[in-house]
């Protein structure tokens, strides 16, 4: 199984999961949330954050963008998707903090616009979102930039899955199995695709968790996920279509150290007795070893 690059660190198997905290639009198009909910993830030792990235008129049509929705930037779609998409200045603020903060950041760019927009900032990575998994036109925009690939397989076949992967390549690409619903119900995870996932296509596969709770990543690490992507919020009670589908502070942390916590606990699978058993073994066992 091959490994991929992200930064300084390794991805794959015998490295460690790599946790992102998936920002997305959760900042609701304010800088100083943002900021804050990089600090989130930076506490509670997450490896990278993620947000979103637009060009709002080329991804959606004029007629989508002037459907009437009450939001708080406006009464229109247009109104909503504007106000949440950050600009050349915000993300160069966000850059500026992450440095500050030591933890890389990178997106989900949406169209070839936006891919040009973020080959202004040195991120280490590109993610490829479930919704883009068969737009071949971006995935081979993303490729052009040498960049290694996330790509998100919600909603997706097989067949779709592996025409992206022979649009990509398969050298430093992660895929990560998700379900597309927000939130997803459980019955629905099929974490199992994990292990299938990886042994179809022989790369690294992570997985993007959209249910509300913890332990289901958790165990998706432990089933083998090279690379763990939640999303996260400061209150899951705020305004926002992904809010409910988040992890709130106290959630990511307690994500993260499970998650290594059971890296910690998988050893070798060689059956041993340690040295703190044996006093324990004196004084509890009546029979000893047969001989």
């Amino acid at each position: 199984m091959s490994t991929v690059k992200i930064g300084n660190k390794l991805v794959g198997d015998a490295q460690p999961c790599y946790v992102i905290a998936e920002i997305g639009i959760n900042h609701n198009g304010d800088v100083d949330l943002a900021k804050r909910l990089i600090s989130v993830a930076v506490a509670a030792g997450c490896d990278a954050v993620k947000f979103q990235k637009r060009t709002v008129d080329v991804v959606y049509t004029a007629k989508e963008l002037a459907t009437p929705r009450p939001n708080p930037f406006g009464d229109t779609n247009g109104d909503l998707k504007y106000g949440l998409e950050f600009e050349h200045e915000d993300y160069a603020e966000i850059a500026q903090f992450c440095k500050s903060v030591k933890i890389p950041w990178f997106v989900s760019p949406w169209d070839e616009n936006a891919v040009d927009f973020m080959e202004d900032f040195d991120t280490p990575v590109y993610k490829i979102a479930s919704a883009s998994l068969t737009d071949d036109n971006l995935l081979r925009h993303v490729r052009k930039t040498g960049k290694p690939v996330v790509a998100s397989t919600g909603m997706s076949t097989y067949d779709e899955i592996d025409h992206a992967v022979d649009v990509l390549g398969k050298e430093n690409l992660v895929l990560m199995h998700t379900t597309s619903t927000y939130p997803a119900k459980y019955e629905q995870l099929n974490l199992r695709a994990i292990p299938a996932m990886r042994e179809r296509y022989g790369i690294p596969v992570g997985y993007s968790g959209h249910e509300t709770g913890i332990p289901t990543s958790v165990a998706a690490a432990v089933l083998g996920a090279c690379m763990i992507e939640r999303h996260i919020t400061m209150d899951r009670a705020m305004w926002g279509s992904d809010q409910s589908a988040s992890l709130e502070p106290n959630g990511i942390s307690r994500l993260v150290r499970d998650i290594r916590l059971c890296e910690q606990s998988m050893g070798d699978g060689i059956k041993r007795v340690y040295d703190e058993e044996v006093p324990v073994m004196k004084k509890l066992r009546r029979v000893g070893a047969a001989v």
